[in-house]
Formats: structure tokens, C-alpha cells, sequence
């Protein structure tokens, strides 16, 4: 038995039993945290320092597109309709199977690095079967907890490996059997729903029913295309019984107050990606409706391929930008507030225990919790920007990055430590993505542009083409 106590740091640990402590010690027997506790004996155990540093559980990400690793600040500056067009439309086709391992594996140990322990990989580039097992084995490989959420969006890649619909949904029967036979292990299975509208509704049926014929987390790209049925289906899927826990809805920002009504009341749950719904022209991040129906935001960071794959990008963002959306109304009225509602703990909360109840994972990981699998992150560095640190919660959200990630456990492991990735050959993870962006850029080029002109009437096509799937399913 290993045995590992980190001790003297300020433990953060989200366990309303456990609660905060100024300087505690977190014990560690193989993959569990067995005490967390002002003074804990542990006789044996490998003592590992943590005066000066936070200590808290590990980041859960509900939603990246982690094949599109390659691709780093390609769409750093495109709308949401660019990033169809660009991404989904022109690269996606285009990735070997070679370029979603890269991209996976290149991907969960840039997770790791920066603390996050856990992801939602919305893997929707399964041009083929070897795609899918690609995309299984990089996150693998990584040594990340996750989950796979395999993609049923049809590509468009030049030559389909599956001739109809009904293959892909049977290819990830074949995936759920042969990767996925175990429930105990780091990665589980999802299945991600090609965006409602896309598809007649009674394959979008078919996709959702597969999630629960599967056990598997079912997660989808919900309410954030604005004026169109495209992304939306709330309703509809109610209707045909299609809702439920076990549910990841991204985005939500279009959404009407009954169509949230239905996600809450169903028990699903939403994720958050401020960076770009922010930036793509989404709307207004979903936390605050949401928290006011008395539910637990998670979080996502969505794509690199635009923005970083660091939670404390959306923490600060999702915390700010409500912030300043629960002072406008004074605001405009010539008034200040005199208190803050929501607090850095607040969104840790989101970052942590939200996204492990999103995900099911809430018995496993979330929170320092005694008896559940240790994946926890140490943040302390000889930075000046994390001296004199006053409240512990602060300082890991709205002072730290990357660069203060000293150790990252997973399952007890270590994947990071000393700011360095342990058991990784970062050097071959980057010259896999490096190879892959090559190739994909001179294959797009070779093609015409990275961002094609749209032709006429694409939205409007679009458009009519969701309402028309979509309205066979109103009852």
C-alpha cells in the first residue's frame, strides 16, 4: 500500500463535513483520500510539503472538443457561424485518425498541466471506427480521468466509412464494448448528439436513445444558435421522453425560461463556456438563470482552437461577467451595490463539485472527501503574483494560472509534480501536434481556404432545414 500525506497548506475542500481549513494535511492511501484534518498521523507515509500553497480537488471540464488540439487560436477571432464553417465544415473532414489521437492526447495532458483532472472530451470528429479508437487511446495514453463522448455528427469527410446513420450508432456499441467494459476505470463512455435539427428527428431519437441503451452520460450543444430552430429541440425531446439525468446540456444561452424549466426538472445538467460564448456572439453565460432554479452550474473551456484549456480562464470570467450582469440593474439607476452575492468560492464550487454532479462522477472525485479518489491539485509557486496570499479561495481564482499548478494528483497518482508532468513525454506530445497541424493546414490549403466564404443563403438554409426535422416531433 502507498501511502501519501501532503500537509501544511490551506485545504479547500468542498465537503461541507470537512469544511476549510487554514493549514491541514490531506492522507492519501493508494487512490483514496482516507483523512483530511488539522493534524493527521501518518506514520509511514511520504510526507509532501504544502506550507504557503491551496490545496483542493482537482478541476472537472464538462466540455472540450479535445480532438482540436492542433488547431491552437485558429478561430481566435471567428463568430460562432465561422466556427462552423471553418472547423466543423472545412478541418473536420480533413482529420486522419492519426490527428484526433494528437489532438486527445496532446490535449488531457495540456488538461493536466493546468490541474484539470477530469474532462468532457465532445469528441465530434468520428470520421470512422479508427477515429473512435484513436480518440479513446490518446486520452488514454494521458492517464486523465474522463469521459468519452463519442461524436455522432456525420463530418462530411470526402469518403463516409459509415454508410448511414444506424453504423455510427452501432459502431458505438462496438466502442462501448470494447473500451469501455469496465465501470471502475479512469474513462467512462458518453455519446454526444449531433445538434438538434441537423438530422430528422427520429434519428435524433435514435442517437438519444443509444445513451441510455449504452449507460452511457449523453451530452449535446443546446440553445446557443439565436432566431433558429438549429440547437434547440427542448421542448421536442421532452415530448418523446428524451430528457433526463445523466444529461450534459452545453451552452444554453437561447434558451427560454420553460425550455430551462424542462432541463432542470428532468435533472439534467448545464455546462458553461464563457471564453466562447463570450466571444462567438452566444449570449449571456447561463449562471445566473440557472443558479436561480437551484441548480449547480459546471464549467467548460470548449476549444483551444480559440481559447486556453485552463479553468481559471472561465472561472474568472463566469464570475466577473455575472457579477457585473447583478450590478447593471443598480448600475443604470445611478446606484452602487453594496455587497457581492456570488464569491470566488462560489465558482471553485462550480469548477469542482458542479462539474463531478454533471458528470456523475460526484461518489468519485469533486471534492476532498474521505473515501473518495484522490485527484486534487497543489497551487503554490515563488511567484510575486502568489506572495502574501490573504484568502486562499481568491488567490486560486482570481490570482493563479497555469505557472502555479505545482503538483496535480490523479486516482493518487501523480501526473504533475514540482511543475513538471510526470509518466508524459511532453516533447512527443508537441511534436505530434506540431506534425498534425502541418498536415491539416497544407491538406485545407491545398483545398481553397481555412475560412471558406458562406455561400448564399447558408444560414437560411440551415434554418429551414431545423425547423423542417424539427416540426414532425411537435405533438
Amino acid at each position: 500500500m502507498s501511502r501519501l500525506l501532503i500537509e501544511g497548506g490551506a485545504v479547500l475542500s468542498f465537503d461541507p463535513e470537512v469544511g476549510e481549513l487554514e493549514r491541514g494535511s490531506v492522507l492519501i492511501e493508494d487512490e483514496r483520500i482516507v483523512a483530511v484534518a488539522r493534524d493527521v498521523e501518518a506514520g509511514d507515509a511520504e510526507m509532501v510539503d504544502a506550507t504557503g500553497c491551496v490545496v483542493l480537488p482537482g478541476f472537472v471540464d464538462t466540455h472540450r472538443h479535445t480532438w482540436q488540439t492542433a488547431l491552437r487560436t485558429v478561430c481566435a477571432d471567428w463568430s460562432l457561424m465561422e466556427y462552423f464553417r471553418g472547423i466543423r465544415q472545412t478541418f473536420s473532414p480533413r482529420y486522419r485518425a492519426s490527428d484526433v489521437y494528437a489532438g486527445n492526447h496532446a490535449g488531457m495532458l495540456e488538461a493536466l498541466d493546468a490541474g484539470v483532472t477530469t474532462i468532457l472530451d465532445f469528441s465530434h470528429c468520428v470520421n470512422s471506427p479508427e477515429h473512435a479508437d484513436a480518440a479513446v487511446e490518446g486520452l488514454r495514453d494521458a492517464g486523465g480521468r474522463g469521459v468519452f463522448a463519442y461524436g455522432y455528427f456525420p463530418s462530411g469527410a470526402a469518403e463516409p466509412a459509415f454508410a448511414d446513420h444506424r453504423e455510427r450508432i452501432d459502431d458505438a456499441r462496438r466502442v462501448r464494448s470494447q473500451h469501455f467494459s469496465s465501470p471502475d476505470g479512469l474513462l467512462t463512455m458518453g455519446v454526444a448528439l449531433t445538434e438538434t435539427g441537423l438530422l430528422p428527428f427520429d434519428l435524433t431519437r435514435a442517437e438519444a436513445e443509444s445513451a441510455r441503451e449504452l449507460d452511457a452520460l449523453l451530452t449535446a450543444h443546446t440553445g446557443c444558435v439565436w432566431g433558429s430552430s438549429l440547437c434547440m429541440g427542448v421542448k421536442e425531446m421532452d415530448a418523446h421522453g428524451l430528457l433526463g439525468p445523466g444529461q450534459v446540456h452545453v451552452h444554453c444561452n437561447a434558451l427560454s425560461d420553460s425550455e430551462l424549466d424542462l432541463l432542470f426538472h428532468a435533472g439534467a445538467a448545464v455546462s458553461s463556456t464563457p471564453d466562447t460564448e463570450l466571444a462567438m456572439g452566444m449570449g449571456r453565460p447561463i449562471v445566473r438563470r440557472w443558479l436561480d432554479r437551484g441548480g449547480l452550474p459546471s464549467l467548460g473551456c470548449d476549444v483551444v482552437s480559440a481559447n486556453s484549456g485552463d479553468m481559471f480562464a472561465q472561472m474568472r470570467l463566469a464570475l466577473q461577467f455575472q457579477r457585473c450582469m447583478d450590478a447593471d440593474e443598480m448600475n443604470s439607476r445611478g446606484e452602487n451595490p453594496e455587497t457581492v452575492e456570488l464569491t470566488t468560492r462560489d465558482v471553485l464550487r462550480w469548477a469542482t463539485v458542479g462539474g463531478a454532479e454533471a458528470l456523475g462522477l460526484s461518489g468519485r472525485v469533486g471534492s476532498l472527501s474521505p473515501g473518495k479518489q484522490a485527484d486534487l491539485v497543489v497551487l503554490g509557486s515563488n511567484r510575486l503574483g502568489m506572495s502574501a496570499v490573504a484568502d486562499p479561495a481568491g488567490a486560486a481564482v482570481l490570482q493563479a494560472g497555469v505557472a502555479d499548478v505545482r503538483d496535480v494528483l490523479v486516482a493518487g497518482r501523480f501526473v504533475k509534480r514540482g511543475g513538471v508532468l510526470v509518466g508524459a513525454d511532453a516533447a512527443r506530445a508537441r511534436g505530434l501536434v506540431e506534425e498534425s497541424r502541418e498536415w491539416l493546414f497544407e491538406s485545407v490549403l491545398a483545398g481553397g481556404e481555412v475560412l471558406p466564404e458562406a455561400p448564399p443563403g447558408f444560414i437560411e438554409g440551415l434554418t429551414a432545414m431545423a425547423e423542417q426535422n424539427l416540426a414532425g416531433a411537435r405533438l
